[in-house]
This record gives C-alpha cells, sequence and structure tokens, in this order.
C-alpha cells in the first residue's frame, strides 16, 4: 500500500509503507542520512569497515586457540609484573584499560564543550584526551619490550603454543597503530580548535563552515571506537 505526500517542491509523489517502504528509503537515500553532513557519513562507513577487520582478528584469535594442541599460555602469569617484590598479574593491562576508557570521558567532554563553541576548552580537552592515548601507546610499548626480551616472537613463545605471539602482535600492533594515528589526529584538530580556524572559517584541511565545530564529534567517534574495540580485546585475550 502507498501513500501520497508532498514534496518541499509541491509536487505529489508515492510513498511506501511497511518493510517495502524501509527498503525504498535505505535505497533512495531519501531520509536515512539526509540531515548526515558528508564528513560524519563517510567517519561511520570506515568505522563499519574497520569493525568487520576486528572482528576478524578476533574470531581467528578465538580460532587459532581453540583448535590448537599445545596448551595455551596463561595470560595472568604472561602479563604479570614484579612491583616491590610481589607477582602482580594484569596489573599493567588493568592500567592502560583504565587510561584508555578514562579519555573516552574527556574526550565526550571536548565534543560537549565544541557545540558549545568553547574552544579553549575543547582544546584543553582534546590535548588531554591525547596525551591519555600517548600514555597507553607508551605502556604497551613497553608490555611489547618486555615480552620481546622474554622471547616471544610471532612464530613462538617460551610458553606453549607457536599462535600466541603472532596473535598478541597482530591484535595489539593492529589496534595500537589506531590508537597512534587517533592520537596525531587529536592534537591536529586541537591546535586549529586552539588558533579559532572554526571560528574564522580559515581555510585548509578539516575546516568546516564558520562556527561550525562538527570535526571535533567525528574525532569523537573515532576515538570512542578504539576504545571500544580495546574492551573486546581485553575481554578475549587477556581475561580468557
Amino acid at each position: 500500500m502507498a501513500e501520497t505526500v508532498l514534496t518541499n517542491s509541491g509536487q505529489s509523489t508515492a510513498r511506501l509503507e511497511g518493510w517495502r517502504g524501509i527498503a525504498a528509503d535505505w535505497a533512495s537515500d531519501q531520509r536515512a542520512f539526509k540531515n548526515v553532513s558528508w564528513g560524519k557519513a563517510m567517519m561511520w562507513i570506515f568505522l563499519l569497515s574497520d569493525t568487520f577487520i576486528f572482528s576478524c582478528f578476533l574470531l581467528s584469535y578465538m580460532t587459532a586457540r581453540m583448535s590448537t594442541t599445545v596448551p595455551w599460555p596463561n595470560p595472568s602469569e604472561v602479563f604479570a609484573l614484579n612491583i616491590g617484590g610481589k607477582h602482580i598479574p594484569l596489573i599493567l593491562i588493568a592500567i592502560m584499560t583504565f587510561v584508555l576508557i578514562s579519555s573516552s570521558g574527556t574526550m565526550a567532554m571536548a565534543v560537549n564543550f565544541g557545540y558549545r563553541r568553547d574552544r579553549v576548552r575543547t582544546a584543553i580537552l582534546m590535548l588531554v584526551t591525547a596525551a591519555f592515548g600517548a600514555t597507553f601507546v607508551g605502556m604497551q610499548a613497553f608490555e611489547w619490550t618486555k615480552l620481546i626480551m622474554e622471547g616471544v616472537r610471532p612464530w613462538g613463545n617460551p610458553w606453549g603454543a607457536a599462535q600466541f605471539g603472532s596473535s598478541f602482535f597482530m591484535i595489539t600492533g593492529f589496534h595500537g597503530t589506531h590508537v597512534t594515528i587517533g592520537v596525531i589526529f587529536l592534537i591536529a584538530i586541537a591546535r586549529k580548535v586552539w588558533r579559532g580556524d572554526f571560528d574564522v572559517e580559515r581555510r585548509g584541511f578539516f575546516t568546516s563552515r564558520k562556527g561550525y565545530y562538527e570535526i571535533v564529534e567525528i574525532t569523537g567517534l573515532y576515538w570512542h571506537f578504539v576504545d571500544l574495540v580495546w574492551v573486546f580485546i581485553f575481554a578475549f585475550f587477556y581475561l580468557w
């Protein structure tokens, strides 16, 4: 069944109802992305494609772990640190997780102040978020160095299944690359916000129309995605 509606130009057109109407709207892009900017839509499409990649990595990891006949290393032992003569399991990973989740909070506040056009607080919060991200990457580099010195390689490790090394370096390395790119992007956008590029519509990359801070929200979408992916990596790789 179709319903007749008027368009903005005053012309009448037929609109399908039910599932056919939903399919027609999405296929012809009549409503789904009508009020969404090009930049935000492209970021969502990128994040969707990145979701498939990370999903394939985690599924491959689970398949390798469940199919191997060699004992899998115990994450609580592998990722433990000796602090003050005590063996503390997963302490570094817990701190890394806390730092990255905290960065989502500062990023959300940056987006909030961005839409209020408070460029100083927006820039400061974005730089704080970048500092959290850089701290995370630094701790991840320490973790890599520690495991490499203990004999972990992409083709083997001294604690059991050889797939452990390749899975660890591939998954955490790919995620760490995303965090590093996010840190660079945060610093670049924070600099533009601090200079007032979005208030005077200064020409250049990632500069939108005057008084429009949507690029801050787009950056936030990417950063929240990176944080969310780490939650799954933390659950599947370090707690399993």
